[in-house]
């Protein structure tokens, strides 16, 4: 579906343990040495949704079908990376592939995994993941330059803009500033988008703790929430432990669980709304007897593009799309209730998709 977080950090932080519990698998080996993942591992989740329960019942559905999120699991990155230590360039490729960054910081103490830098400061390997991105980012633009000031002598169009956006990005990246911290113009923002810099991607910090810990944090997650908050980013705290061993169990028992740990939800469906929510998304429903199902759409997309999400001829033909806004399909009980009250509406082409629409495409190809 094209929506998917690359989950990165140091060696030996819990990136892949929080991947099998993620996906519910063993495909990714976690295992007590850098660089056990050395091709990045893929998996797609459902995201959690309980309005699409809500309306499957509404509809007596046969069938609940989620919308889902791709998690790519990438290994283990360390200081000199973007000079090619470890697996470094390798591993900065996969990270440029992927459309946002679930930035795993350890933040427990054990004696019994090695930790790359010695001791445990979530800091401090935050920063030196970032500054590998920001070195990798500098090599790129740099590569840029001589040829964009070819472009330039040849008289080629847009190449003085890119330049021009170029030079910008890389004061900052030199200053020690990440990318995303560049605000482009509305004419430079297709020419920022094309140079797809690692450190313009947004990011989400997600704080591994040991068990006790997993409800309140500690004091390095209090650490990373006063610089997450600086950042203007999002952080969540979860045990990746916790997580695999609730991944393994039935949904009753994973209530039990939960509460045995004194624990209201799991930190798995945290990250999974945060990293929804990080790439911009909305949900959109269609519901009928045979299925209710979620769908994803980018915030700003309209309804011709959304029927598209379903089948590209919905959008090439699309005519018009009977409408109902969640809270309306619940309070009237479904879509004849809601159509009895005048709460189904019939929108066009240029209308604007809002969370939680339920849709009925209408289309001639």
């Amino acid at each position: 579906m094209g929506f998917n977080c690359g989950i990165v950090g140091l060696p030996n932080v819990g990136k892949s343990t929080l991947f099998n519990a993620l996906t519910a698998t063993a495909a990714a080996e976690a295992a007590n040495y850098p660089f056990c993942t050395i091709e990045p591992n893929i998996g797609r989740v459902g995201v959690p949704d309980i309005r699409l329960d809500t309306l499957a019942k509404l509809a007596a559905s046969q069938k609940v079908i989620p919308t889902t999120l791709e998690f790519v699991d990438i290994a283990g990155l360390v200081r000199g990376a973007s000079k090619g230590e470890g697996l470094g360039n390798q591993f900065l490729g996969h990270i440029r592939s992927v459309d946002a960054i679930i930035h795993v910081l350890r933040c427990f103490e054990d004696e019994n995994i090695t930790h790359v830098e010695g001791t445990v400061d979530p800091l401090r390997d935050k920063e030196i993941i970032e500054t590998e991105l920001m070195l990798s980012d500098m090599e790129s633009l740099e590569k840029r330059i001589t040829n964009l000031e070819k472009k330039i002598r040849a008289k080629e169009a847009d190449a003085q803009t890119m330049l021009s956006v170029v030079q910008k990005v890389l004061t900052l990246l030199e200053a020690g500033t990440p990318g995303r911290a560049f605000t482009p113009t509305a004419d430079e923002k297709p020419f920022f988008d094309e140079l797809q810099l690692l450190t313009a991607k947004p990011t989400l910090y997600v704080c591994n703790v040991q068990e006790d810990a997993a409800g309140k944090g500690n004091a390095h997650t209090e650490k990373v929430k006063a610089m997450a908050l600086k950042e203007n980013a999002k952080m969540v705290v979860i045990s990746a432990n916790i997580e695999a061993e609730i991944a393994q169990l039935s949904e009753p028992e994973q209530k039990e669980f939960l509460e045995s740990m004194g624990l209201h939800e799991k930190g798995l469906d945290r990250v999974i709304h945060e990293g929804y929510a990080l790439l911009g998304l909305l949900t959109f429903f269609t519901v009928g007897p045979k299925e209710a199902r979620a769908w994803t759409v980018e915030k700003g997309a309209t309804a011709p593009q959304a029927a598209g999400k379903i089948h590209s001829d919905f959008e090439r033909g699309f005519i018009c799309a009977d409408t109902i806004a969640y809270d309306d399909f619940v309070a009237c009980k479904g879509e004849h209730g809601a159509k009895e009250v005048g709460k189904l509406r019939q929108e066009g082409r240029t209308y604007k998709v809002h969370d939680g629409d339920v849709f009925h495409f209408k289309f001639n190809v």
